[in-house]
C-alpha cells in the first residue's frame, strides 16, 4: 500500500514550482489532492492532470488565502468533495525586493498577507474541522532558510517567514493533544520557474553556487520527498521542527 493511500491533502498554491511538485508527489504516495491557487488557471488544470496521471483524484479551488473567508472556503471544499482533509501544506508564498527604507505598506500587508496571515487562517480552519470530527491530521509549512537567515533587501519576506516559524512552534503545543502534528520546511535556493532569470544568468548563478556546500540547488522533487514523509505516519512523533533544505548554504561560513 502507498503511504498516503485514502488520505487527503490541500496544497496552497500549487498551480507551479514547489507546490505542484508537492501535489504530483503526494498523489504519486497515495492521497488525493485539493489544488489551490489564485491567478494561474492554465497552471493549476496542468497540476490535475499530473494528480490524475499518478492515479489519485484531484479538485481545483481557486481561493485568496490571504483572505480569512476565501481561507476557510477553501477547507469547506476539501471537505464537501472528499471528506475530511487530513493533511495541509501551507506552500502559497510571494517576495518582493525593496530597501526597508522604500518599503510601502501595500507592500507590506501582501506579503505578510500570503506568508503568514494565509497561514494562520488556513490552519485554524482545518484544525477546526479535524477538532470537531476528533481526527488527527498533518500540517506542513513551506517556509524559507530566511526564516532564520537575514536578507537585505528582503526585510518583509523575512518577517513573514519568522513569523511563520514561530506560529509553527506555537501551533506544536497547542494542536499537539488533538493529534495533529505542525512542521516547517525551510528551502533555500530552490530550481523553479520563480528563478527563471538566474537560472539564466550564470555569473550570478556561479555567486550562489560558490556559498552552497553542495555546489547546486535543489529541486522541488526533493522538497515533495520531505513533505511526504511529514505527512506519513512515519513521522507520527514528529513535530515543532524546521527542515533546512538548501545544500548547507545556512551553515557556510567562509573567512
Amino acid at each position: 500500500m502507498s503511504r498516503l493511500q485514502g488520505r487527503v491533502a490541500i496544497v496552497t498554491g500549487s498551480s507551479s514550482g514547489i507546490g505542484q511538485g508537492i501535489a504530483r508527489r503526494l498523489a504519486a504516495d497515495g492521497a488525493n489532492i485539493v489544488i489551490n491557487y489564485v491567478g494561474h488557471a492554465d497552471g493549476a488544470q496542468e497540476t490535475l492532470k499530473m494528480v490524475e496521471s499518478a492515479g489519485a483524484q484531484g479538485v481545483i479551488v481557486k481561493a485568496d488565502v490571504s483572505k480569512v473567508s476565501e481561507a476557510q472556503s477553501l477547507v469547506e471544499e476539501a471537505w464537501n468533495k472528499f471528506g475530511p482533509a487530513d493533511i495541509l501544506v501551507n506552500n502559497a508564498g510571494v517576495e518582493t525586493k525593496t530597501s526597508f527604507l522604500e518599503t510601502k505598506e501595500d507592500d507590506f500587508d501582501h506579503i505578510i498577507g500570503v506568508n503568514l496571515k494565509a497561514p494562520f487562517f488556513v490552519t485554524q480552519a482545518f484544525a477546526r474541522k479535524l477538532a470537531a470530527e476528533r481526527k488527527p491530521g498533518r500540517i506542513i509549512n513551506i517556509s524559507s532558510v530566511h526564516e532564520d537567515m537575514a536578507f537585505p533587501g528582503y526585510a518583509t519576506y523575512c518577517v513573514s517567514k519568522g513569523g511563520l516559524r514561530m506560529l509553527m512552534r506555537d501551533l506544536s503545543v497547542e494542536l499537539g493533544p488533538l493529534g495533529i502534528t505542525i512542521n516547517n520546511i525551510a528551502p533555500g535556493a530552490i530550481a523553479t520557474p520563480l528563478n527563471k532569470s538566474l537560472l539564466e544568468d550564470e555569473p550570478k548563478l556561479n555567486a550562489l553556487l560558490a556559498h552552497i556546500p553542495l555546489n547546486r540547488l535543489g529541486t522541488s522533487e526533493e522538497v515533495a520527498a520531505l513533505t511526504s514523509f511529514l505527512a506519513s505516519e512515519e513521522a507520527s512523533y514528529v513535530t515543532g521542527a524546521t527542515y533546512y533544505m538548501d545544500g548547507g548554504l545556512s551553515r557556510y561560513y567562509n573567512e
